[in-house]
């Protein structure tokens, strides 16, 4: 049996490799970032950047004019990034409460729709954005040939990934993503609202929509919210699909805020000026996270 100072010791022991993961993976490229965001580092003196001169709040004053150029393109990107996150969130929620209460009602073959449903959340955000940018091809792809050839939508074959319309794609390959994710967490949450509930709304009248309103929404509150969290985290911080989808330098309509920092770091190698704008952007989340949980304490007291 192992001596008293061992067993004490082995709850560190087993956590010791998390604690050492988070701190390579999170903590430690947060204050690399939070660094270079109070120095001037740039393409002349990057494979130095520890020696870096300091520029203190100068790169948020770059990034954060809307007098600059920089600035300028950061709340473009930023108001490009909210729309996006909008559309995302509220589509994928819809679709999933859609698919949710459709799926939770008992027939032949719900078992398999509950697992078609969730495999574009299971493949990886490179894959499926790969995948999405050869059917959106002009000529060959397969949005064009259902959309102009059989449907006859368009007369003729649009570029969907330059343009205003690689906004519009974007926001469809990341619906088609995310969507699983609300439908699996609605569905589970679904399946704990007691069932006494929709008859005693029956017996006293209440229509489908009544009994949704009254009795499913308020049901589900809680998961709910965590669900429009982390969609909202989610789609604001989108980088994958737009990235792979229109590469390192996408139209103007589509540059959200995580492809514009890449931009700035790794294309015109302001690589302060990119950490500043970076560690902004994360103040600002955390800061609408705080508020966010606040009110959901305040709504569950």
């Amino acid at each position: 049996m192992p001596s008293r100072p061992r067993r004490e010791l082995l709850p560190y022991l087993l956590l010791a490799p998390a604690i050492a993961c988070e701190l390579v993976v999170h903590v430690v490229p947060t204050l690399v970032g939070l660094f270079l965001s109070f120095h001037r580092v740039d393409e002349f003196n990057l494979r130095d950047w520890a020696t870096s001169p300091g520029a203190g709040t100068g790169n948020y004053k770059t990034a954060l004019d809307p007098g600059t150029s920089v600035g300028s393109a950061l709340w473009s990107s930023f108001g490009t990034t909210l729309a996006f996150t909008a559309l995302v969130v509220g589509l994928c929620w819809a679709i999933g409460m859609f698919a949710a209460v459709l799926l939770s009602q008992p027939f032949r073959g719900r078992a398999l729709f509950r697992t078609l449903f969730l495999v574009p959340f299971a493949l990886p955000a490179y894959v499926t954005a790969i995948g999405w940018r050869f059917m959106f091809d002009r000529d060959d792809g397969a949005v064009n040939h259902l959309l102009v050839d059989n449907l006859h939508v368009a007369h003729s074959h649009p570029f969907w990934l330059v343009g205003g319309h690689a906004f519009w794609a974007t926001v469809v390959v990341s619906v088609w993503r995310l969507w699983p994710f609300a439908f699996l967490m609605l569905l589970a949450a679904l399946t704990t609202v007691p069932q006494e509930r929709y008859e005693a709304a029956a017996l006293n009248g209440a229509r489908p929509w009544a009994q949704f309103w009254h009795v499913t929404l308020p049901g589900i509150r809680r998961v709910n919210t965590l669900v429009l969290g982390v969609l909202v985290l989610w789609a604001f911080n989108e980088f994958t699909v737009p990235f792979v989808l229109l590469g390192s330098t996408p139209p103007q309509s589509a540059t959200l805020v995580s492809t514009l920092v890449y931009r700035e770091a790794f294309g015109t190698f302001q690589v302060g000026v990119a950490a500043a704008t970076n560690v902004a952007l994360a103040v600002l989340l955390f800061v609408v996270g705080l508020l966010w949980l606040a009110r959901r304490r305040s709504v569950d007291a």
